[in-house]
């Protein structure tokens, strides 16, 4: 992509240049994650309720997750080859409408069956937000603003699920359960109204700065060839750093499954803890997962400058800090006091955060523009199909053995994908400047 043949073209006499507009931009984006993860995580929220009121089994809970899951899996590489060849803006504004629109037909739901179709919808368009994060970054930031850009992106993939909890509780107590489904997807909508009038392409935003977009294409990625959707599944499938991305997503994956979906559910059966507690206590994971995902992207700079590690060894050794904090949800399951459980788990979703943040800076490092949105599709569609796995896992032996070996395993698939991440990505070098 040539950003110096398309300035003039992108200049409209008249409108005001907008200072570092690459990160309103990106904010924007974050805005619709945190949308995203509220209509996403309304589900978890409500469980307890849903249950009791349509008379569901936890297995048959456990198959609405299952549907999303699926779904979510099946479509990551689509959505991410739609959004690479239509663009980011039509591409992540299609399926934000068609996820706002499921969420609002939940309310309407009477079965455990008809949840779990509105959920297989409702996951096939949310499989967007992956692929479009590493599209965003890709698109707006160069090269050694990247790792820093996935960090706050990641952001709203646990802000949203950090505000749902009181959001969702007040429309709850305002409005019932059908009530708060309904704000959700309204919230959906209007950030999908927002994201048609203001998001742009940086090659032709009327307010981007000659001097900025010169900064953001200072890399020089060239042209990018579109490609149809099994070509480009092929050539990227072929591709060893793509494994090195891929098997630790699929490690690291169900802990985020859990702390979106089961934590609640945990909470009340394991802890004790009713509605209240739960919506009092559960969003601090997500606001450590918030504090991981910021502070992810500066420890790559850290590495650099203290351990002279490239940039790419960088996000590898700051994944592998990420991956020992992952071992507080093993030592979880010591503990007996409640909210030294949930500190706990906070930690983990600290670590997690780390770790995803740093698999998306990998997946802009290491492909070439055309290619990020579609391979972090893959790479979310592998860690969707761990999470989906679990979760059915979940349903069928957390009523019979309990939580606590599934907390342990967790505790130690992130090792595991450390291993991987070191044997494909590691030895390679970075000769670029960082």
């Amino acid at each position: 992509m040539n950003f110096n043949s398309h300035a003039k073209a992108a200049s409209i006499t008249g409108k005001r240049v907008v200072k570092n507009l690459r990160w309103w931009m990106l904010a924007l984006f974050l805005l619709g994650v945190t949308v995203n993860y509220i209509t996403r995580n309304a589900l978890g929220i409500l469980a307890p309720e849903l249950k009791t009121s349509l008379h569901m089994t936890t297995e048959q809970y456990s198959w609405i997750i299952a549907a999303f899951q699926l779904a979510y899996t099946v479509f990551q590489p689509f959505c991410g080859w739609l959004i690479d060849v239509i663009g980011l803006k039509m591409g992540f504004l299609i399926c934000a409408v068609i996820w706002s629109l499921m969420c609002l037909l939940h309310a309407g739901a009477s079965s455990w069956l008809q949840l779990a179709i509105l959920r297989f919808f409702m996951g096939a368009s949310e499989a967007a937000a992956t692929p479009a994060n590493a599209k965003a970054i890709g698109d707006w930031f160069p090269k050694k603003e990247r790792p820093v850009a996935a960090g706050w992106a990641g952001v709203g993939f646990s802000l949203g699920a950090m505000l749902a909890p009181p959001i969702i509780y007040i429309a709850h107590a305002s409005l019932g359960w059908h009530g708060a489904f309904l704000l959700a997807g309204g919230l959906g909508l209007l950030w999908a109204g927002l994201w048609w009038w203001l998001y742009h392409a940086p090659q032709t935003h009327p307010n981007l700065g000659d001097d900025e977009r010169d900064f953001i294409g200072q890399d020089n990625d060239g042209v990018f060839v579109k490609q149809s959707f099994w070509q480009s599944l092929k050539i990227i499938s072929k591709t060893k750093r793509f494994y090195g991305i891929a098997i630790p997503a699929f490690l690291a994956e169900p802990a985020w499954g859990v702390l979106s979906f089961w934590v609640p559910l945990y909470l009340a059966n394991d802890r004790g803890m009713d509605l209240k507690q739960i919506v009092m206590f559960a969003w601090m994971p997500f606001l450590a997962a918030d504090l991981g995902s910021i502070a992810s992207g500066y420890l790559t700079r850290i590495y650099i400058r203290w351990f002279g590690c490239t940039r790419v060894n960088s996000i590898v050794a700051s994944s592998i800090t990420g991956a020992f904090l992952m071992l507080s949800l093993a030592l979880m399951t010591l503990v007996q006091t409640p909210w030294l459980a949930i500190l706990l788990i906070s930690i983990g979703g600290f670590g997690h955060q780390v770790i995803s943040c740093m698999l998306s800076a990998l997946v802009v490092e290491t492909f070439e523009k055309g290619q990020m949105a579609t391979v972090n599709g893959m790479r979310g569609s592998c860690a969707w199909i761990a999470s989906f796995m679990f979760s059915l896992i979940i349903g069928v032996t957390a009523d019979t053995i309990g939580f606590k070996p599934l907390f342990i395993a967790m505790g130690f698939f992130d090792l595991i994908g450390a291993i991987f991440l070191v044997m494909f990505i590691a030895p390679r070098r970075d000769r670029s400047p960082a």
